[in-house]
């Protein structure tokens, strides 16, 4: 009886000694294969990032390294290789009457163009949020601005601005006064151009901002007027609260887009009438390829990247604590 026990003890020992290999075996297979699924993984996204990061290393950081060593030098297109200049080209830029005036100048532009372009928009969203008859055709043209070229919108408000013949004159004569000389008087230029780009925005605000309104809640507004707010009170107290975020959003794109403003002023006025249109932008390609001055025009630019990278940082670090998610 006792040998008959030990056989079984026996044969017992042998089974789960024949089984164990079996299950080591089968758990190194799985951790195998889902080795290789994670290096199929990384394969995977290597092959889609990296021609992305690649293209982003050559179009976007390559040039930015490159204009920082630009703006340490001089160089006029002409000569065969850039001379070290140190920061030769930042004193001539901060010494010289001119740059301290384009700044100030870039600093009203996109200040004006950013207030007066997100409070004209949230007035817009609020009317086109009514749901009036026709708001679908007005908001497409509203938009239109927005996706037209340089080219055509500096056509179209060239023609406008024609103190002789266009439609400024029409304006102003209601009014019993002539219409200026928009485009060649140092002091209305400027604010010509500000005007344009306004006009050129203000759809693509307001169509933001009218997503923005239209994500609200309607029972957030609808116990609101329950409570017995007013469309003041809801629109202070709580529309302008719950679009903060999109606010954020139009505050930091509109002032970069203020900013590079470019094309609207070159084919507008070219900087001038006596340098009275040129902003940063513009004095940046001024300096390269008019007075072919390199180094000055990538100081200029280095001085643009770093203004626009303060700002985004300020927005980010004060203007955000106020925005509700």
């Amino acid at each position: 009886m006792s040998s008959g026990v030990s056989d079984l003890e026996a044969g017992s020992a042998r089974s789960v000694s024949a089984d164990r290999p079996t299950g080591t075996a089968k758990e190194t297979s799985g951790s195998l294969s889902a080795a290789r699924r994670r290096r199929r993984g990384y394969l995977l996204f290597a092959a889609f990032a990296f021609p992305n990061l690649a293209l982003i290393a050559v179009f976007a950081y390559w040039p930015i390294i490159q204009n920082v060593y630009l703006s340490f030098t001089t160089w006029d297109f002409i000569s065969p290789a850039a001379e070290w200049s140190g920061l030769l080209n930042y004193q001539a830029l901060f010494s010289s009457s001119t740059f301290p005036a384009v700044l100030f100048r870039t600093l009203v532009w996109v200040v004006v163009v950013v207030v007066v372009t997100l409070v004209l928009g949230l007035a817009l969203a609020m009317l086109f949020s009514q749901r009036i008859r026709g708001t679908n055709a007005v908001q497409t043209l509203a938009f239109a601005p927005h996706v037209l070229s340089g080219a055509a919108i500096a056509t179209i408000w060239l023609f406008i601005f024609d103190p002789n013949h266009g439609l400024s004159r029409l304006v102003f004569e209601a009014f019993g006064s002539s219409s200026p000389n928009w485009i060649t008087e140092d002091s209305w230029a400027l604010w010509a151009l500000i005007i344009v780009s306004i006009w050129k925005g203000l759809g693509f605000v307001a169509i933001v901002y009218l997503v923005g309104i239209q994500q609200i809640p309607s029972e957030v507004l609808e116990a609101a007027r329950i409570d017995g707010a007013g469309r003041w009170t809801q629109f202070r107290r709580m529309i302008l609260p719950l679009l903060s975020p999109t606010t954020f959003f139009l505050v930091i794109t509109q002032t970069i887009s203020a900013f590079q403003a470019f094309d609207v002023i070159a084919m507008m006025t070219g900087g001038g009438p006596a340098r009275s249109t040129t902003t940063l932008s513009w004095f940046i390609y001024d300096e390269a390829f008019n007075r072919s001055n390199v180094g000055g025009s990538s100081a200029a630019s280095m001085i643009m990247f770093v203004v626009l990278m303060a700002i985004t940082v300020l927005q980010f670090r004060f203007v955000e604590r106020r925005v509700h998610y």
